[in-house]
C-alpha cells in the first residue's frame, strides 16, 4: 500500500480523504482525535508544548522518521492548515520527503502583503484598502497577520496598539461590508478549475473579532460574479504558481466583491463537495500538472461543517465523549478528560440541507444543543 503523511493543524479531513482514496496515511497534528487515529495507520503529535502551534522540528523528526521506515513506500506528505505561516519549513521538510502542494516559494510570495496585493492591483482584482502602518484615524481598520490563518491573528486596529508586530507579514486591512465567502479551487501551477463558492461561518471570540467557525456551500451568487470569481483564482493560481487544493477569500456585497486573501493549501471546505477522489486529484495536479473535471466532484445538496468553541472553560466528561462518539454529525472526537478553556475549539459538526440558511440554521442549533449538554456534564 502506498503510504502518504498528511499534517495541519487538525488531519482530520485531510486523513479521512487519504484513506479514502487508498492510501495508508499518517496523519500529525495538534490534535489527535479519535476519528483522525481510527483512519490512520499511525499518528503523530507536531505541537508545541504549552500552545496551540506547529513545532517545526518535531514535524521535521516526523518526516525523517516516516522517510527511514517506509522508503520508496512513501510518496510524500501533504501540508493542510497552518503550514501557510511556515514557507522555511514546506523548504525543509520537502528535503526530507516529497511536498505534495503548493511549492515554499509561492507560499512565501502568496502570503507577502506587498506580493499579494501589488498583484491584485496590478490585474484589477478589487480588495479592501491596505496598508502597512496605522492610519491616523483606526476606526474601521482591522490589524492582520499574512501568515495568519483561521482568523486568530486579526484584530481591531483601534484595540491593537499593544499587539507585537516582529516582521513584515502584518499590515492594516479596511473593514469590508457584506457576506465572508471562499473559493475553492485546485490549481496545477499555471490554470486552475474552480470547484464552488461557499459561504464562510465567521464570529467573535473574546478579542479576536473575525475568528473562522465553519463554511456552507456550494453557495449560489449571480453568474457574472461567479464569472470574476472564476477569473480572479485563474489569474492568481498563474501569478503565484499555486499547486493542489486551495481557497479564495472574499468579502461580496451585492454583486461586488473584495479579495482577502488566498489559502495555498487544502481548505475545510473540501469536505463539502465530495468523499473520494479528493487525495488522487491533489497528487495529479502536483505531480502531473492535470486538473479533473467539476462535475467529478458536485455534491448533490448544501452541506455545512462548523467548530464548536468551549463557551466556558470545562472538562469532557466520559458520559461527555460517548455522546460525542454516538453523534455522526460529530467530528474531531475529542478523548474523555480533555481539558477545554474558553474558546478553545472542542470537536466539529456537519449538516446538509436544501439551503445555505437552512444548513447555517440547523448548525447553530446543533452546536448550542452540543454546548448545553458538555457543560451540564463538565
Amino acid at each position: 500500500m502506498t503510504v502518504l503523511a498528511v499534517a495541519a493543524v487538525s488531519a482530520r479531513m485531510l486523513a479521512e480523504a487519504a484513506a479514502c482514496d487508498g492510501y495508508g496515511v499518517v496523519a500529525l497534528d495538534l490534535f489527535g482525535d479519535a476519528d483522525t487515529r481510527r483512519v490512520s495507520a499511525h499518528w503523530g503529535s507536531i505541537v508545541a508544548a504549552g500552545s496551540l502551534r506547529i513545532d517545526a522540528a518535531r514535524v521535521l523528526e516526523a518526516l525523517q522518521a516516516l522517510a527511514r521506515q517506509h522508503g520508496d513506500a512513501v510518496i510524500g506528505w501533504v501540508p493542510g492548515s497552518g503550514f501557510e505561516a511556515h514557507p522555511e519549513l514546506l523548504e525543509a521538510g520537502a528535503q526530507v520527503l516529497p511536498m505534495i502542494g503548493t511549492p515554499a516559494d509561492a507560499v512565501r510570495r502568496v502570503r507577502d502583503p506587498d506580493q499579494f496585493f501589488g498583484a491584485l492591483a496590478a490585474h484589477g482584482i478589487p480588495h479592501p484598502p491596505v496598508r502597512p502602518d496605522a492610519p491616523a484615524d483606526p476606526e474601521g481598520w482591522l490589524l492582520k497577520d499574512a501568515r495568519g490563518c483561521g482568523g486568530w491573528h486579526i484584530r481591531h486596529a483601534a484595540a491593537a496598539r499593544d499587539v507585537a508586530r516582529p516582521d513584515g507579514s502584518w499590515y492594516f486591512q479596511r473593514e469590508m461590508p457584506g457576506v465572508p465567502m471562499s473559493a475553492t479551487f485546485i490549481a496545477n501551477g499555471e490554470q486552475a478549475m474552480l470547484l464552488g463558492l461557499n459561504e464562510l461561518i465567521v464570529r467573535p471570540v473574546g478579542a479576536r473579532p473575525h475568528v473562522y467557525g465553519g463554511c456552507i456551500g456550494p453557495a449560489a451568487v449571480p453568474p457574472d460574479l461567479a464569472r470574476r470569481i472564476g477569473d480572479a483564482v485563474r489569474v492568481l493560481s498563474a501569478e503565484f504558481g499555486l499547486r493542489g487544493w486551495c481557497s479564495l477569500d472574499f468579502m461580496r456585497d451585492g454583486d461586488t466583491f473584495g479579495v482577502l486573501e488566498v489559502n495555498p493549501r487544502p481548505p475545510a471546505s473540501l469536505s463539502l463537495y465530495a468523499q473520494r477522489g479528493l487525495i488522487d486529484a491533489q497528487l495529479r495536479a502536483c505531480l502531473h500538472g492535470e486538473l479533473p473535471r467539476t462535475e467529478a466532484f458536485a455534491p448533490q445538496r448544501v452541506a455545512g461543517v462548523e467548530i464548536a468553541y468551549a463557551r466556558r472553560a470545562l472538562t469532557l466528561t466520559p458520559a461527555g465523549a460517548q455522546h460525542l462518539a454516538r453523534r455522526p454529525d460529530v467530528h474531531d472526537l475529542p478523548a474523555a478528560g480533555a481539558q477545554f478553556a474558553a474558546g478553545d475549539p472542542i470537536c466539529s459538526l456537519s449538516a446538509t440541507g436544501d439551503s445555505v440558511g437552512q444548513v447555517r440554521a440547523w448548525l447553530g442549533a446543533a452546536r448550542e444543543a452540543l454546548m448545553d449538554t458538555l457543560e451540564k456534564s463538565s
